[in-house]
């Protein structure tokens, strides 16, 4: 059976890695796999894709369409005029896509239109917040897969309520804890730990990513400045990307606590993550880590497309209100934060159940 695999942004990579993993071992036992590795291009730093490709052992792509930059509806187009060629150039029986980034989307009508069937890892989760680009992906996306990967019981309850069959959704657990737990022993005490004097649990980690939050100078002032009033002069470190590093530089703050550095690998920034105090995040990935590793997360968002993080976990939604995110903050600092849980089948094995799903229904189906 021949398997097109899509990565096309850092978290992509994170999600793919444990994956192939199980499909080499499958190879290796005498299995008859055979697997593609199609980078879109999407999100392409040299450093950090290589640290990222080094770090989590993943092999070198069989492509990469080079698809990086433009707008979001010219870099889907353009994901899709490439992916069609590689389509039609390597024929697959399936078609694997992650998340719900552009990549994923592109690559899935592409294949849908050229009848190859499709496997959504990470399918069925929703925020119902539309104006996020990865709510409509991830819509988009499942109204015309062939198959659906999922990380909670409550994806499972959004696909049936979508019209789903139910023997199309398999519940496996999350490939972005597999690579967690796989790589937890190796976590890496970047350089700017010792150079600032960082201390175990006396510092916060925070990542801002998302256009409503950075975009506007004053919103991103705003929301500094309420962290930093909170953080009781605790360091706060802000891995950045460059586009938000050029707002932050214009910003008139007082930053005698916020320590900015460029965005860290993998191995680095869990390390920082997993010895913070906590972590105050716009992302959903990081808390789903945080949640695995039991470190308090505050989200400024309103809403979750990851809501187990919130009823079982790590993790609460503040949206960008002062008077919660305060009140977070120093229910963290007082050490009265929610202990937490691990979710169902967050056990390191989600890979291999979506292995032994290809090649025992998925595989069958296609014969």
């Amino acid at each position: 059976m021949k398997i097109t695999i899509i990565a096309g942004a850092r978290p992509n990579f994170v999600k793919i890695a444990s994956i192939i993993k199980a499909i080499e071992l499958k190879i290796s036992e005498g299995v008859s796999l055979y697997y593609r590795l199609v980078h879109t291009g999407q999100h392409y730093d040299a450093n950090m894709s290589e640290s990222f490709f080094q770090q989590l052992e993943i092999p070198e792509p069989h492509i990469n369409l080079e698809c990086s930059g433009g707008r979001v509806i010219q870099q889907t187009a353009a994901i899709m005029l490439e992916f069609e060629k590689e389509l039609t150039k390597n024929p697959t029986d399936l078609v694997v896509v992650v998340g719900d980034v552009n990549s994923t989307i592109a690559c899935t009508l592409v294949a849908k239109q050229l009848k190859i069937k499709v496997a959504h890892v990470e399918g069925g989760i929703r925020s119902n917040d539309f104006s996020m680009p990865e709510e409509i992906n991830r819509k988009v996306t499942d109204s015309i897969a062939d198959y659906f990967f999922t990380t909670s019981k409550t994806a499972n309850k959004n696909l049936l309520k979508e019209g789903v069959p139910a023997e199309k959704i398999f519940f496996v657990g999350n490939t972005m804890i597999d690579t967690l737990i796989q790589h937890k022993s190796k976590f890496k005490k970047p350089v700017l730990f010792e150079r600032n004097q960082l201390n175990e649990r006396k510092y916060i980690v925070v990542t801002l990513h998302r256009p409503e939050n950075v975009d506007d100078t004053q919103k991103l002032k705003s929301i500094l400045g309420m962290i930093m009033e909170n953080a009781i002069q605790l360091p706060i470190v802000f891995p950045v990307h460059p586009r938000t590093l050029s707002k932050l530089n214009q910003l008139e703050l007082d930053k005698n606590n916020l320590i900015v550095c460029e965005p860290l690998s993998y191995l680095e920034f869990n390390y920082l993550v997993e010895h913070s105090k906590m972590v105050i995040t716009d992302s959903g990935g990081i808390t789903e880590e945080t949640t695995f590793m039991g470190v308090p997360c505050i989200t400024l968002r309103n809403s979750t497309e990851r809501p187990e993080t919130c009823t079982i976990g790590t993790n609460e939604l503040v949206g960008t209100n002062p008077n919660k995110l305060s009140k977070a903050m120093k229910k963290v600092l007082e050490n009265k934060w929610k202990k937490g849980a691990i979710p169902e089948l967050w056990d390191g094995k989600a890979a291999e159940r979506i292995v032994e799903v290809i090649i025992n229904q998925i595989g069958n189906e296609s014969n």
